[in-house]
Formats: structure tokens, sequence, C-alpha cells
């Protein structure tokens, strides 16, 4: 899966497609063991909602719909839409849907300042706010997408300290090669704020409150990950 949503930035033939494979093997087991088990439950009255039926949810940067398919089969009576900008990974991320039954799903070309809809009750980022472009344009979008007042945006990122000293450890260092030749470039190609890969919560948090949401909180963590909840 494309955890790197690349926007307009980087074609699908500006990298292998080794990387992108590679990327969903990597993180994939992390989110076998983590989407539906804690990352979901910990978020305030959400998992609830998905388990009742009717929710709304949209995976946006999905990749091969690794996660979309997994929140997907965990909630079957909600329906889950996964959205990324490059055609190919969505015409792949429908063939895995649709080769495991799954009734419940759909996969459109789109990018995070412009997917379609409304009325969501949980928007979902994995792994890749912080390769965008425009993430400030992307969290405004996030708010006007969501449910009035009772939807939450899930933002999901490497795990990272906020100071860079912090962040000098096997995991930082791995986090931070990565950034540097994609994350980093990707979002300096549009002349944006490159985040990285080791952005930190509290410039996570600075984007995220100045598109407008009023409560932002770490809603857990693993050794790899940290897991923002956002609300209006």
């Amino acid at each position: 899966m494309i955890l790197f949503e690349l926007e307009k930035v980087l074609d699908g033939g500006d990298h292998h497609h080794y990387l992108y494979e590679g990327t969903e093997r990597s993180f994939k087991p992390y989110y076998i063991a983590n989407i539906t088990t804690s990352w979901i439950p910990a978020l305030e009255s959400v998992e609830n909602k998905l388990r009742r039926g009717g929710a709304k949810v949209v995976d946006v940067g999905c990749g091969h719909g690794a996660s979309t398919i997994l929140m997907a089969k965990a909630y079957p009576n909600s329906q889950i839409t996964g959205f990324d900008y490059h055609r190919p990974y969505i015409e792949r991320a429908r063939k895995e849907a649709e080769k495991q039954g799954l009734k419940n799903i759909t996969f459109e070309v789109a990018g995070s300042t412009d997917y379609p809809g409304d009325d969501y009750d949980l928007v979902a980022f994995f792994d890749c706010f912080h390769d965008m472009g425009n993430p400030s344009a992307a969290g405004r979008h996030v708010m006007q997408t969501l449910k009035n007042k009772d939807g939450t945006w899930m933002l999901v990122e490497p795990f990272a300290n906020d100071k860079v000293e912090d962040n000098l450890n096997p995991v930082g260092r791995l986090n931070y090669a990565a950034s540097t030749v994609v994350c980093v470039p990707a979002s300096l190609n549009e002349n944006r704020p490159a985040l990285g890969a080791q952005a930190g919560e509290e410039r996570i948090a600075e984007i995220v409150k100045s598109a407008g949401f009023s409560k932002f909180r770490r809603a857990t963590q693993t050794p790899f990950n940290l897991v923002f909840e956002a609300r209006l």
C-alpha cells in the first residue's frame, strides 16, 4: 500500500513499484495488529458507531487499500470508502476487495483536498499526512466533510518526539532516512512545509488546529506509531 500519499508531486512512474509494495509489506502487519484492536477503540465513541452500522468511513491516501479492507472486514454494517490520487493503486485495491467478496467497500480516485462526500463519521489518514503537498488544505477539507459536531478525524503517524535529539534511536533513524528520500522531497516539490516522517505531535497539532479543529489529543501509541484524534 502507498502509505505515502504523494498527491500530484510524484507519479507512479517516478519510483519503482517495489517502493510501494515494500512499504505495504512493512506496514501492513502493524495495521493488522492495531487498527481494529486498539487504534479505533481508543477513539471517543467511534467503534460503537462502526459496529452498530450505518456509519460512513473514508480512508484518505489508501494506496493499495490494506487499511481500508481491514476496516471493511471488521465493520461489515458500515460503509468504507478508500481514496487515493493514483489510479493504478485504486484499481489494484478494487481487485483485492472484489477477491475478498467485500460488499461494504468502494475505492475512488481522489486527493486529500478534493475527495467527494460529506457527513462522514470517521475520516482516517494512515501514515500519509506528513507527506502531503498541502496538509493544511487537507485538514480544512476534512473539516468540511465530517459529520457536524459528531465526526472524528484519525491521524496515524510514525512515532516521533518533538525534538530531533529525542528521535536519535533505531526507529527514529530509520524514519529520518526514509523521510529524506521520499516524504520531504514530495512536499518540498510543491513548496509546502515538508513535515517529514518525524514531524512530532506539536507540529501536527499546530496544523490540525489551524484548520479549525478545537479538540486534538494523542489517543494511543505504539513503539512505531502515534495515533491522534481530532474533533470539531
